[in-house]
């Protein structure tokens, strides 16, 4: 006979890990606002910058698989305890630094140095750890398609309400000072610690994998799903970074409201997102191709509206469908392949994901930004043929055709 506290102590417990990536993206998504009139605060180019966020994105690469894996061997609480308290301490850093950016007191090539090592690589390896410890539970607790999307779904969601909190809380906060949101970005991810701390419950040693399976990126059942997931996230990237640039001169604004503006425009991409993937995903009941080949089509359009300068209005409405047409395709992306493994592939399928995520990052915000420089047009041009290919490409590959009915079961045994 079974009681209640033992119910509860079997029950998922998907909602703690979602407000963990919450958290996480929250702090990371407050920063974007701020992160271009930054740069020009403290001295630095449009390609140091660029340079910062891809050492980030190589930390994700190289060690996204080792964190999904470690979340099975180990268990989630000592990967995300350990993640967390390294982001709290490295962006405590980033905060201090960029203070002393802002006053004079550093600059040149140590300022620099320092924004990489805190920012890119200490943030980067942190984060690489959260959404893919995230993606292997929800694989190892969802048993058919519909709740598994669900569930990945919900992780994309709320990354876009942290889009969407970090786009006003930066904006805001930029208002008082652009060192405001630097201050609160480290407070953020000590909330986050502390709920692990003290709410997640540690796995039982039986319930671990001693050896989680490594997924190799050419296995065919996932390649053509990463495939289209790294065309989507290179596009992405080509304009997330330089979108505080773009604001900043088209509409012609000073560094303080530049912040709040990009933060609204940040604002219409998460609002987008969060109503893909929060209302329009769980009742449509797509296929994760359908999901694929809908949202790369939407996301299309609102790149070529963005490729002009037609003013504020279109450029908000342009950077909405993106962020709508992206948060429809991403479960299906992050779905479809957990869908064809087995549970000790899950971790491996989750690093594996967020690695592929990372990479895109290495390369496109360092062309982006250094494209930027020498026409303004061009990456957004640039972002928006690579979805031109992926928006084909969903369509035509055998494997998106095979997927478009999915036995219902959690995956192969």
């Amino acid at each position: 006979m079974t009681t209640p506290s033992d119910d509860a102590a079997r029950r998922p417990q998907i909602p703690l890990l979602l407000g963990t990536v919450f958290l996480v993206y929250l702090g990371q998504m407050t920063l974007n606002p701020i992160i271009a009139p930054l740069s020009r605060e403290v001295g630095l180019a449009e390609w140091q910058i660029g340079v910062t966020i891809s050492v980030a994105a190589l930390m994700i690469v190289v060690t996204s698989q080792f964190w999904g894996r470690r979340s099975q061997s180990w268990g989630r609480k000592p990967v995300l305890v350990s993640v967390l308290a390294l982001a709290t301490l490295t962006m405590a850093g980033f905060a201090w630094v960029a203070s002393l950016g802002i006053s004079g007191a550093l600059a040149g090539p140590a300022l620099f140095a320092l924004f990489v090592l805190l920012r890119g690589v200490g943030f980067g390896s942190a984060v690489a750890a959260v959404a893919p410890t995230a993606q292997a539970y929800i694989a190892d607790v969802t048993t058919d398609e519909a709740t598994r999307v669900k569930g990945m779904a919900g992780i994309g969601a709320v990354q876009g309400i942290a889009m969407v909190a970090g786009a006003v809380l930066g904006g805001a906060l930029s208002v008082l000072g652009l060192l405001s949101p630097l201050i609160v970005v480290p407070i953020l991810l000590a909330l986050g610690l502390v709920a692990v701390v003290c709410v997640l419950r540690r796995e039982s040693r039986a319930e671990l994998i001693e050896r989680p399976a490594r997924v190799r990126p050419f296995d065919t059942r996932v390649w053509p799903f990463l495939l289209a997931g790294f065309g989507m996230f290179t596009a992405l990237g080509f304009i997330q970074v330089i979108t505080g640039f773009i604001v900043q001169d088209r509409l012609g604004l000073d560094a303080r409201t530049t912040g709040l503006v990009t933060g609204g425009a940040l604002l219409a991409a998460g609002l987008g997102m969060v109503v893909s993937q929060a209302v329009i995903v769980p009742r449509s009941r797509w296929t994760p191709p359908t999901l694929l080949r809908v949202g790369s089509g939407i996301a299309l359009i609102g790149f070529v509206a963005l490729i002009p300068d037609l003013g504020a209005v279109p450029l908000f409405l342009a950077i909405l469908l993106i962020g709508a047409g992206l948060g429809l395709a991403m479960p299906g992306y992050t779905a479809g392949p957990s869908l064809l493994m087995h549970r000790d592939e899950q971790g491996g399928l989750a690093g594996l994901i967020g690695a592929t995520n990372g990479l895109t990052f290495v390369i496109a915000p360092t062309a982006g930004t250094a494209l930027y420089g020498l026409a303004p047009a061009l990456p957004i041009a640039i972002g928006a043929g690579i979805m031109l290919v992926v928006a084909v490409f969903v369509w035509v590959h055998p494997r998106f055709r095979a997927m478009t009915r999915v036995p219902q079961s959690s995956s192969p045994r």
